[in-house]
């Protein structure tokens, strides 16, 4: 079995687990998210940890024991204190504002960007040169935060664009005379 599979997920104060054959539901203060289970795998609690045991001896069992397991981690880290992640504008001009569900984006296009977050997705702009995406969901808060990305990469000669707090970019030369 894996490594990854043999260590339990501790369930923190507040975080609450609900296992049916099919999936895991957890519970917490930031919301409710669910686990889908593979029939190669089951999940058991004990007192306030839970552990994913194999129901055969094959590989593809260890392998999907072990993703199961860290999928389960980050549930109970999302819906206990939740993910965020953060993203800079780069640019003269460019700037977010956030107006409740929308987030109105000035990338340097003839028109405004508009977009709008998906159910469970918080948008803040603390300046209007950061934007903070947030929510309980790891896989959708880096969706939603790769998306908004998309609309300006940073470009590679002056660094312009929507780039991730800490993201370096390799700027190359300018074309020599």
């Amino acid at each position: 079995m894996s490594r990854v599979a043999k260590q339990p997920v501790p369930l923190p104060q507040g975080v609450t687990a609900t296992i049916t054959a099919e999936a895991v539901t957890l519970k917490g203060a930031k919301g409710t998210l669910s686990l889908p289970l593979n029939g190669r795998v089951k999940v058991v609690q004990e007192g306030n940890e839970l552990r994913v045991e194999k129901q055969d001896g094959s590989r593809q069992a260890a392998a999907v024991a072990g993703t199961v397991r860290s999928h389960l981690a980050n549930i109970v880290h999302g819906v206990s204190q939740g993910y965020e992640r953060k993203l800079e504008l780069v640019g003269v001009g460019y700037r977010a504002q956030a107006q409740g569900r929308n987030l109105n984006l000035t990338l340097g296009f003839s028109h405004p960007v508009v977009y709008e977050a998906p159910e469970g997705i918080t948008i803040e702009t603390p300046s209007q040169t950061e934007i903070l995406v947030k929510g309980s969901d790891i896989q959708q808060v880096g969706q939603v935060a790769a998306d908004i990305r998309a609309y300006r990469p940073p470009e590679p000669y002056k660094g312009k664009g929507v780039r991730y707090a800490g993201e370096q970019v390799v700027l190359k030369e300018a074309k020599k005379k």
